[in-house]
């Protein structure tokens, strides 16, 4: 029995998966009312890998499982500077607008439930954004998503300009 697989071990890209909302929509239809189910969710590794997904299905459990499984094939990698972000950014996504600010530590997260749900399953743990316009939470995440994806990293910055870190920051 030695290709016997030990099953006690957790992956090593364990993900903290967030239901950020669940919506439960009703067709009206000849013997009554149909049910449908629709979920938003969020995965994240909280070393800066995140994702998102958006699941339908006419059970709840089903809903979730395929919105969990979407998030974790649209993964990204979020630049972090000692628990917050590079820099300031704006997110946009259709009517929906997200500011995300860095913090000094001890601040925590500042920021409403689908901007918390990202940037706590990225591992961001001190933050001060501001969501303005639409609240739908499925625009405020993919703007959210927007502002994450544009910020940059010192050290992609330096070596796209051909210097080290040394030199850019003097």
């Amino acid at each position: 029995m030695e290709h016997q697989k030990n099953f006690d071990k957790k992956p090593a890209d364990e993900f903290v998966e967030k239901l950020v909302k669940l919506n439960r929509t009703a067709k009206t239809v000849k013997g009554g009312r149909r049910m449908s189910f629709s979920a938003l969710t969020v995965v994240g590794d909280r070393k800066g890998r995140i994702g998102f997904g958006f699941g339908k299905a006419n059970d709840v459990t089903e809903a979730i499982r395929k919105s969990l499984d979407k998030a974790k094939s649209n993964l990204i990698t979020v630049p972090m500077k000692n628990g917050t972000l590079p820099h300031e950014m704006i997110g946009k996504y259709k009517s929906s607008e997200v500011l995300l600010k860095p913090a000094c530590p001890g601040t925590g997260i500042i920021a409403g439930g689908p901007v918390r749900a990202v940037l706590d399953a990225c591992g961001i743990t001190d933050v001060i954004s501001k969501s303005q316009g639409s609240r739908t939470s499925v625009n405020v995440v993919r703007a959210t998503f927007d502002a994450v994806e544009k910020l940059m990293d010192a050290r992609a910055v330096a070596q796209n300009r051909g210097k080290t870190l040394k030199d850019m920051w003097g």
